[in-house]
């Protein structure tokens, strides 16, 4: 009677088990970004350094890295909301690029290399 029940924990555990492992999984890196994803990175990056933010941006984007896909969810819910000030299809947009671990690191790229002086090279 007891292997019966330790049986059906063991099988829900790995059920458990299983389901989690696939909970936080995000698409894979090496799908190339489309032209309008990267001429909107390219826009955020030169309204950023426009401002003279890049530094303050840099370091937000750096250290919210591992959240950029909550912050995707949120505007997707949101979205109702900020539809009156942005379009909806850029909201959409960046939120879809928020899904991918790899567009931080793309954008904070494109706005170290935008905010580095003309004369400059790189190391």
């Amino acid at each position: 009677m007891r292997s019966l029940f330790n049986e059906t924990m063991a099988e829900k555990l790995a059920k458990v088990r299983a389901g989690l492992r696939h909970a936080f999984a995000v698409e894979p890196e090496d799908q190339p970004l489309t032209i309008e994803d990267m001429q909107l990175l390219e826009r955020i990056a030169e309204v950023i350094v426009k401002r003279r933010m890049a530094a303050p941006a840099t370091m937000f984007l750096e250290s919210m890295g591992p959240m950029n896909f909550l912050g995707s969810q949120a505007l997707h819910f949101i979205t109702p909301i900020i539809d009156c000030v942005l379009s909806t299809n850029e909201v959409e947009q960046v939120a879809r690029l928020l899904e991918r671990r790899d567009t931080v690191t793309r954008l904070i790229a494109i706005i170290e290399a935008k905010s580095a002086p003309q004369g400059a090279t790189a190391q």
